[in-house]
């Protein structure tokens, strides 16, 4: 199946428009990514979800007076549809001069906007800008690996091997070098990838070349994180496995998907980058 991007104005000129209009989201199928991997989106096999951070919401109370706040989003990757970044950032926009009687009026709006394009119901909390979201640091074995050479930057899972089909562990690793290329802009997207799996022992070289192989992969991120997923679960075969990716900013919204082999999402961690 292919998806035509043209169809939906994605990568267009945009007209950046200041009253409510709830079709500027633009869903798209999960279901396309999903055939590339050889998946059914009947039958996945990991759970997880999409959190997303929106930290330029703002509306009108009834006095026209502008509030403000950022919108966290949680959307289940059972989703038949995920929304296109840009898409979600010019809804919000066109709620900039919409009054409301209260703040439960405009999250019940958003709230029914995007279960509407989702397909499905998803966690909606409003957070004061004020909040004390505190800030964290990823936990686990940073690789970086100032002495490699790389030189081509295609995607290629053949670079992962392990170190040794003997030896098994549970290991968390991560890397801030992660950059995939947005399918409809062509524009980078900047990240961090978290792995935990319990399993045959990865070589941690190899693992960091192949996330660096992504340079130049156009993908979206919730697609680039169930590619790692993916990939890391057939070459090894762990019998436990989560990958989580922490993307940097783009029109006031972050995106961190999070997959694993384990229904135990707890929280989110908001990285120095983000």
């Amino acid at each position: 199946m292919s998806f035509n991007y043209q169809q939906t104005g994605l990568g267009q000129d945009t007209d950046y428009r200041s009253d409510y209009n709830p079709q500027l989201l633009c869903p798209l199928p999960r279901e396309q990514g999903r055939q590339e991997l050889g998946l059914s989106q009947d039958n996945l096999p990991f759970t997880g979800v999409d959190v997303w951070h929106n930290y330029e919401a703002s509306w009108l109370n009834r006095k026209g007076k502008p509030q403000v706040a950022i919108v966290q989003l949680i959307i289940p990757c059972t989703s038949p549809f995920l929304i296109e970044s840009k898409s979600l950032k010019l809804y919000f926009n066109s709620l900039n001069f919409k009054q409301f009687d209260s703040q439960d009026d405009y999250q019940k709006l958003v709230y029914d906007d995007l279960s509407a394009a989702l397909g499905s119901s998803l966690s909606l909390r409003l957070l004061t800008v004020e909040c004390s979201y505190q800030l964290n640091k990823l936990d686990g074995t940073f690789f970086f690996f100032f002495y490699i050479e790389c030189q081509d930057y295609a995607l290629d899972v053949g670079l992962l091997r392990a170190v040794n089909s003997s030896q098994h562990l549970t290991e968390t690793v991560y890397s801030h070098l992660l950059r995939s290329n947005c399918p409809v802009t062509n524009q980078p997207d900047w990240g961090s990838v978290h792995i935990s799996y319990t399993g045959n022992a990865i070589c941690h070289e190899s693992l960091l070349r192949y996330l660096i192989s992504f340079r130049q992969h156009n993908d979206f991120h919730e697609q680039c994180v169930e590619r790692i997923f993916m990939d890391i679960m057939r070459a090894f075969r762990p019998s436990k496995l989560t990958v989580q990716a922490f993307y940097t900013r783009r029109g006031g919204l972050d995106i961190n998907p999070y997959r694993s082999t384990d229904n135990d999402f707890n929280g989110f961690n908001r990285l120095s980058r983000q």
